[in-house]
């Protein structure tokens, strides 16, 4: 309850005079964190209760002139798959535009470069423009300064962007389209879609903003068909990668995997499940990449337990997050299935995963695990190098043992690594992308010269 006579009292991590402590009993506390355990699956969610599918709203929308819908076309070679419901589901697999992750960029760069390697060698078509903006999720979830109308802005901002970005290659608009790295951007993006499609109040606050911004199609928001995350396209691109790319047996690596909650758990039912991984009854990705490979897939006890992160207390209550990463999901994968390697798909589990494992030393947990993106663990598989592709050296977990497990010897590595940097200092720099197609201005440039 807000102190209204004292608003300079501190509560609860500092929060605030209306942050105080509940004085829950045992009981009444596990009750009301019980959502962090949930388990969103085929076995425990009632099918009888279907909730309205948005995208039926959607189509009628476009009807009506509301909006733009970005379809995915023949061009994008779309695999087709099933969420929680049985509802399909298009996943392109080709002209892509990379809406990358700041954390990823940040604190795991070896996580989209592993991404863009693969499709460097399956000759998949696609861009990674700098012209787009972090989700602001990071901001709404962690200090709750955010609001609705301005998640919306941003959201239909960077998907127009992905919408008309073909145009300045000389293509039409549609022509790329987007492919959402982050777990916290999908989730977000996927829960304003929906509030998008269900107010016109919504609808019409932020096309005053996107006018503003010359972000509409004639007069109108484009809202895509299919908000798609990247291990999405891993899953049904693994076969493939499995048998056209991979030159590492797996058959001896014993892999957990860790689902973040805004993949499967926000909006869940559009999160991707498939009969042929754990019988259907967990959400797919992560682990069908790794079931792919011929790795042991080994189930824990803690799997369904969110990763600690939580946004607002890994800045107010840091010692929480750690504990509950530790307790919760490391010690817990490490004594039961004996892991090798934790796999992930969303940047802000394994950042909290694998840069907080130090902290357990304090108390005599010495636990410690390598915690990587799945497509990580596949570009591991398929010959990417450690460092420069996979670049391992950016973990604060412990991945010689792994990869040394896997056949690869981290010495040879890390030596050809540091040849390789000393190139660089020459100037002698590679590539996984042409620069001068990430920037418009480059382009724009060279346009208004011909």
């Amino acid at each position: 309850m807000k102190d209204d006579n004292n608003s300079t009292q501190q509560g609860v991590a500092g929060h605030g005079a209306f942050f105080q402590d509940t004085n829950l009993s045992a009981n009444e506390a596990e009750t009301a964190t019980a959502w962090v355990r949930s388990h969103v699956d085929r076995r425990s969610v009632d099918l009888g209760e279907r909730m309205d599918d948005i995208r039926d709203h959607m189509w009628e929308l476009e009807k009506e002139g509301e909006i733009i819908v970005h379809r995915i076309n023949p061009e994008h070679r779309a695999e087709a798959v099933q969420t929680l419901y049985g509802w399909d589901k298009k996943i392109p697999t080709n002209n892509l535009w990379h809406h990358k992750s700041c954390g990823q960029c940040g604190n795991i760069p070896g996580y989209p470069t592993s991404l863009m390697w693969f499709m460097n060698k399956l000759g998949i078509d696609y861009l990674d423009e700098t012209d787009q903006t972090s989700c602001t999720a990071w901001n709404y979830h962690g200090s709750g300064i955010g609001n609705v109308e301005s998640l919306a802005a941003v959201f239909l901002r960077n998907f127009h962007q992905a919408y008309v970005s073909g145009k300045q290659h000389g293509f039409e608009n549609g022509h790329f389209y987007p492919l959402v790295h982050c777990g916290t951007s999908f989730g977000n993006y996927k829960e304003i879609r929906k509030y998008l499609i269900e107010s016109a109040e919504l609808r019409e606050k932020v096309k005053k903003i996107l006018g503003k911004l010359g972000r509409l199609v004639d007069g109108k928001i484009v809202i895509p068909e299919e908000v798609v995350h990247y291990s999405e396209w891993l899953h049904v691109m693994r076969h493939r990668i499995a048998s056209e790319l991979q030159t590492i047996d797996m058959s001896n690596i014993r892999v957990t995997n860790h689902a973040a909650c805004h993949y499967y758990k926000m909006v869940a039912e559009d999160a991707v499940y498939d009969n042929t991984v754990l019988g259907g009854n967990r959400t797919a990705v992560g682990t069908s990449v790794a079931q792919a490979l011929g790795a042991q897939v080994i189930d824990y006890s803690t799997w369904y337990d969110c990763c600690g992160f939580g946004f607002r207390h890994i800045i107010s209550e840091r010692e929480f997050t750690r504990s509950f990463s530790m307790n919760r999901k490391i010690k817990v994968a490490r004594e039961e299935a004996k892991a090798d390697v934790m796999i992930g798909i969303d940047t802000g589990c394994i950042t909290t995963l694998d840069k907080n494992q130090w902290i357990g030393k304090a108390h005599d947990m010495n636990y410690s695990m390598p915690i990587i993106a799945d497509v990580q663990l596949a570009a591991l598989a398929c010959g990417a190098d450690p460092f420069k592709i996979v670049q391992l050296q950016w973990h604060a977990s412990p991945c010689e043992d792994l990869v040394e497990k896997m056949g690869i010897s981290w010495d040879k590595a890390k030596a050809d690594f540091q040849d390789y940097l000393k190139q660089v200092e020459q100037g002698n720099v590679e590539y996984l992308y042409n620069p001068e197609l990430a920037t418009n201005q480059n382009i724009n440039m060279k346009m208004a010269s011909a």
